[in-house]
């Protein structure tokens, strides 16, 4: 049976494939089938990642709201109850960067609360 070259079209991927693995380890960077399961995982990871980030962001404004309440004696989970209660509709994000950046504005909201 006579040998037959890739064609344009897998060559191109190829080099695409490859390019997509710059800076991986040993095989992952420079095999085609290896490459091309490392991509997969890179982008599952990615994916699934993407999702938790927006779980961390959450967890940080959780604990920096905590810190800013803890000197006016209140705990995060006693004061967002009470929030929730009153229907204040001040989303955590914005709480935490109050706390942050303008302190004194973040006490009034505090007291309104408590």
């Amino acid at each position: 049976m006579t040998r037959v070259k890739k064609g344009m079209n897998a060559l191109k991927t190829r080099k695409n494939v490859l390019k997509k693995t710059k800076g991986y380890l040993l095989g992952r960077r420079t095999k085609e089938k290896q490459a091309y399961e490392a991509i997969y995982h890179a982008g599952t990871y990615a994916f699934a990642h993407r999702r938790d980030k927006k779980n961390d962001y959450r967890k940080l404004w959780n604990v920096r709201i905590n810190a800013a309440l803890r000197p006016l004696g209140q705990t995060y989970s006693k004061w967002i109850g009470t929030a929730i209660k009153k229907n204040v509709l001040i989303d955590r994000k914005i709480l935490s960067s109050l706390a942050a950046e303008r302190p004194k504005t973040f006490e009034r909201v505090v007291k309104f609360v408590a």
